[in-house]
């Protein structure tokens, strides 16, 4: 792709087609928009108003009602109006899923409607069709014939359209040509998108939403290279990770997914889809957007060496090939690396818990936690009290040469410094290199650690302090790769952000877009020291390194490295829904948070239950107005169960499935 060549060395936003939503303008130069979507029933017509205000006030630039059939289609024209008469004029947008009838009277009242190319014409029985090519597109046609009439009437009332493909509701002729691939995702779309063109319509924006961050981004990646290659131009891109989840997963997992392609360039509206009310979610897509906003300083094009050839494939997740340096490397998980260089102090033992290792005096034993960090590093290596087996210590090469027993230590350096060191000053083990890329006060070149390429006990940590950090270390991995060079890497990144949410959209956004890519064999979060220097005692030091600690599992496991915990699959509210999600997303995380590994689907209703739930191991969804469907996988297992007692039917048939264990 063209902009994985010409502008991967730094952030430039890629040029897209004007769209004008109710007078607001999207893609081109224009701002990256934010968006939500409200969770009141769409017939509650002063409950819809209110939270649709509330939302506006906390920044929402456009918002979102479901409209599930024609009743509530209509009730838009009231809610609209009810808005504006308080003085209020954010564009509305209505959500349509198989209702073309209520899609063709939203288009008459509000300004955007939003349908999904797998279920408004095609119907999704997870049947496996078989199609000849004269069969296919007579489908086309079909599809065509339902499509025309909601163009007709959207160019008529200046009404915009998003194309909005789920990974999960894929149709069955979709999925039966093209798999469950983000190839399907992308061609969905662009079915819609060629019809849309040939009556002359170009009011669109498209997204490419899914559950899991890797295929969202490449299924985003592979549309703009299709739109690009078969039109010459890009329409507008809305960006999510649809059923994200709540608290720090959700914004992980959201940034992981909307931040790399944000830092690729791609983008021109956001929505972060949190199960957690509407107004929420705005402050979390401003953090994401505002980083692009900031006058923090970039890296000029002329310090990073352009890319003539990407070695690799941008569509697909490949973990880039490293050596084994003892547990790091090859094919192991990434390791974390916890740095307690700042708490000025002797250390004891429960200042480990912070990072996972909860030690026992009565039985002199360490309680390792799935997400326990591997390395620590340290200022003082000189600790009075044994460290678990599984934890080893990092500490500067000057203090660690004056260590009388090493077993369980190893030294870190500069580049240079570790170019000139003897070889007694060097561990026969592990070497930990800090390279900071393409930074001019500490000039590094590839010639220089391509005299590393023999020396099996080198691990390289790359950094960056820039703006475009993220860019400057992925194209010192794409250097590694084009020289061969096999060291295993470890991301180091710090925040200069202030608050906690900011500091969690930062550290996703940049790991988390190396990890979609790749590169990385471990990770080593840090803050700026400004960020210590406010607290008022060492206890808040601790609170810090545990927030770190969980940030950097909590990103491992939304880009699905290195899995720690229980995976949640669980939708945002919106007025289909059928139950309180909030409330039963909390009753099942909390009865089900130990369960290591498993992934379990929390759907509000049936339009992204199963098929956005596809790789969960259990699924939750709502199939009534007080009853819920239990799935193992796709398969249903018990039906209209009672919303009162279906939390534990779910853990009883987790327990059913030998999935369950019982917690420490």
């Amino acid at each position: 792709m063209e902009y994985y060549t010409s502008s991967l060395t730094s952030y430039k936003r890629i040029p897209t087609l004007e769209v004008n939503v109710g007078g607001l303008l999207l893609g081109k130069e224009h701002p990256i928009r934010l968006q939500t979507m409200t969770t009141k029933d769409t017939m509650d017509t002063a409950g819809s108003i209110q939270e649709t205000i509330s939302c506006i006030k906390a920044g929402a630039e456009l918002v979102r009602i479901t409209a599930p059939s024609k009743k509530e289609a209509e009730n838009l024209l009231m809610i609209r109006e009810g808005i504006e008469a308080l003085g209020y004029h954010v564009p509305l947008v209505a959500d349509i899923h198989y209702t073309p009838n209520a899609a063709e009277v939203a288009a008459k009242h509000i300004q955007k409607v939003r349908i999904n190319p797998g279920n408004y014409v095609d119907k999704k029985k997870f049947e496996t069709l078989s199609y000849t090519d004269e069969d296919y597109q007579e489908e086309l046609d079909r599809i065509a014939k339902k499509f025309i009439p909601l163009l007709d009437i959207c160019k008529e009332y200046h009404t915009a359209i998003r194309i909005g493909t789920n990974h999960g509701s894929l149709s069955d002729r979709i999925m039966s040509r093209y798999g469950d691939t983000h190839n399907g995702m992308v061609e969905s779309a662009m079915e819609f998108l060629r019809i849309a063109r040939s009556q002359d319509f170009h009011n669109i924006v498209i997204s490419m939403k899914s559950s899991n961050p890797q295929v969202m981004v490449h299924a985003y990646r592979l549309l703009v290279k299709t739109m690009q290659d078969e039109f010459g131009l890009l329409y507008p891109l809305h960006l999510g990770v649809t059923e994200a989840g709540d608290g720090e997963d959700g914004r992980i997992k959201s940034a992981v997914g909307i931040g790399t392609l944000l830092e690729d360039g791609i983008g021109d509206t956001v929505r972060v889809s949190l199960t957690e009310n509407p107004e929420y979610e705005i402050p979390v897509c401003r953090d994401l957007v505002k980083r692009y906003e900031t006058n923090k300083h970039h890296l000029s094009d002329a310090q990073i060496p352009a890319i003539t050839t990407l070695p690799y494939n941008p569509f697909e997740y490949k973990r880039r090939t490293t050596f084994a340096v003892e547990n790091i490397g090859a094919q192991q998980v990434p390791v974390v690396i916890a740095d307690y260089s700042k708490i000025n102090r002797t250390l004891i033992p429960e200042d480990m818990q912070a990072i996972g290792y909860t030690y026992s005096p009565d039985l002199d034993k360490w309680q390792i936690a799935d997400a326990a960090a591997d390395y620590l590093f340290v200022e003082n290596p000189e600790l009075n009290f044994a460290l678990p087996g599984t934890l080893k210590v990092i500490t500067w090469a000057s203090e660690w040469a004056k260590q009388q027993i090493k077993d369980q230590s190893f030294p870190i350096f500069l580049l240079e410094e570790y170019l000139n060191a003897p070889a007694e000053a060097k561990s026969s083990r592990i070497n930990f290199v800090m390279v900071d890329c393409y930074n001019n006060e500490f000039p590094t070149n590839t010639e220089d650690i391509a005299l590393l390429k023999e020396d099996k006990t080198v691990v390289l940590c790359l950094s960056n302090e820039h703006k475009n950090a993220m860019q400057a270390i992925r194209r010192m991995g794409i250097s590694l790769m084009e020289q061969q060079i096999q060291h295993p890497i470890i991301l180091m990144n710090d925040s200069y952000w202030d608050t906690w949410d900011e500091h969690l959209i930062h550290y996703a956004t940049e790991c988390g877009a190396l990890l979609i890519d790749g590169f990385g064999d471990g990770l080593a979060l840090g803050m700026k020291q400004a960020s210590y220097a406010q607290l008022q005692n060492q206890n808040e030091t601790l609170h810090i390194e545990k927030f770190l600690n969980d940030a950097a599992f909590g990103i491992l496991q939304a880009t699905r490295t290195r899995i720690s915990k229980t995976e949640y699959i669980s939708c945002p509210s919106c007025g289909r829904t059928l139950f309180d999600l909030q409330e039963t997303t909390a009753k099942i995380r909390a009865a089900t948070h130990h369960l290591k590994g498993l992934k379990i689907g929390i759907m509000g209703c049936i339009v992204n239950g199963p098929g956005e739930m596809a790789d969960a191991d259990f699924g939750y969804v709502g199939s009534g107005v007080g009853k819920i469907t239990l799935y193992k996988g796709q398969e249903v297992i018990k039906r209209n169960v009672d919303s009162e007692v279906a939390v534990d039917e779910l853990i009883q048939l987790i327990k059913d499935n030998h999935a369950w264990v019982d917690k420490v």
